[in-house]
């Protein structure tokens, strides 16, 4: 492609010359015919004929262009030719049509006896067609050579500054696993380049890691549940009594729905990490967070909202609002011992759900990794509480997609506080 560029262009410029060589030429011999007419003019005009000069034919003729210097009439020139000469234009001339053979150059002096002649000075254009032909020719040529050397050096230089690229990317190829390429010691483009790569490995490597932790954390919750189905299924099946088969039906219902909320935890972070993401709303929270208080079981803890209907709005989806709400009170009274407050909080570019309880609280170390999956803190928030250790990892998930964020702290009751905060929504 590069070759081909250059011997486009070069070949114009080529041919341009060319075009240009014949105009330049002629142009060269009108300097010659010019310096030679000056003398033989002056001589003319002395009364004197002409001395002969190299390579140049001095003519003497009167007005009307008949010879006055006793040589035969020059070849090619008739009256219109004359007439261009004695107005001191150049004119050329050919004697056997196989194009110009001559170019001429004029002028018109007075002889000492008071008569005016016409002195003319020419030289024979041998050559010239092929000389142009031939320049132009060379001039092709010229092009494809250069454009052949242009060629090679692109190859040489691309080639060679390349070489490192092509090193990198064996090293990459036979790079182990977890292990990352060696920086250049030049701060270029290249040493950049292997920085981005190794960023680039290291979210990799982070990726397939949470992904390996993901499907082995899920495979083992979801044994649980499955297990104790069957073993029960097992002890109901050996066992027909009426009353044992009652009690276990109850125990295979309860591991089901929480077979199934798990099911409904991992399907909706499957599409969170799938980049599905509902249109967003404004979304009025302080109904929102009234309507999952009615939602909550009538055996758990009381609850109350506090916040003023209409004040504040979030611009998330409704059912985002919902899951997350869900979630957070689900987790709440699931540790509260007697009460749940829950209050929403506006302000000039967020608002904030605050929910606090008056359970056992989360530990300061624990509070940094309860949003993971399937992450439980030991002791009194365990797997026997009932939880699936995803919900509060989907109120992060759904509340992080949407620009807010999400913490745990200590409530003033002494139990634990989550806080969400989602970005205002205008509303007119």
């Amino acid at each position: 492609m590069t070759a081909a560029i250059t011997f486009g262009c070069l070949a114009v410029v080529a041919v341009v010359a060319g075009k240009g060589l014949g105009p330049l030429l002629i142009r060269s011999v009108d300097s010659e015919l010019r310096a030679a007419l000056g003398p033989a003019t002056a001589e003319v005009a002395a009364g004197q004929l002409p001395s002969p000069m190299s390579g140049v034919t001095v003519r003497v003729l009167d007005i009307a262009g008949a010879p006055k210097d006793g040589l035969p009439f020059p070849p090619g020139l008739g009256p219109s030719e004359i007439s261009e000469l004695k107005a001191g234009e150049a004119v050329r001339t050919d004697t056997d049509g196989a194009g110009p053979k001559w170019r001429w150059l004029g002028s018109v002096v007075t002889v000492p006896d008071g008569r005016q002649r016409l002195v003319v000075v020419g030289t024979g254009l041998v050559g010239f067609t092929q000389t142009v032909h031939d320049g132009g020719t060379a001039l092709i040529w010229v092009a494809l050579g250069n454009a052949l050397v242009a060629a090679l050096a692109t190859w040489l230089a691309v080639r060679f500054s390349l070489a490192p690229v092509a090193r990198m990317r064996r090293s990459v190829r036979e790079l182990p696993a977890g292990d990352r390429l060696p920086l250049p010691g030049a701060h270029d483009e290249l040493r950049a380049l292997a920085r981005e790569f190794n960023e680039l490995l290291a979210r990799q490597d982070e990726a397939a890691q949470r992904l390996r932790r993901f499907t082995g954390d899920a495979a083992h919750e979801l044994r649980s549940p499955v297990a104790s189905i069957r073993v029960q299924a097992e002890v109901a099946v050996t066992n027909p009594d009426p009353e044992l088969a009652q009690e276990t039906l109850a125990d295979i219902l309860a591991e089901a729905e929480r077979l199934s909320a798990l099911l409904d935890g991992l399907l909706s972070l499957a599409r969170s990490d799938a980049g599905e993401l509902p249109p967003a709303e404004p979304v009025e929270l302080v109904t929102e967070a009234r309507a999952a208080v009615a939602r909550m079981p009538a055996d758990a803890p009381d609850a109350r909202v506090t916040g003023a209907v209409g004040s504040a709005w979030a611009h998330a989806a409704p059912a985002e609002v919902e899951l997350v709400l869900n979630n957070l009170l689900r987790n709440a009274a699931r540790y509260a011992r007697s009460q749940i407050v829950v209050s929403v909080l506006a302000g000039r570019s967020g608002v904030r759900v605050v929910v606090d309880d008056d359970g056992p609280g989360i530990d300061a170390s624990h509070r940094e990794r309860v949003f993971d999956r399937f992450y439980r803190v030991s002791d009194d928030r365990a797997r026997t509480s009932g939880g699936s250790g995803l919900g509060l990892a989907m109120v992060a998930e759904a509340v992080r997609r949407r620009g807010g964020h999400v913490q745990v702290g200590e409530s003033p009751e002494g139990g634990a506080r989550v806080e969400v905060r989602w970005p205002a929504a205008r509303v007119e």
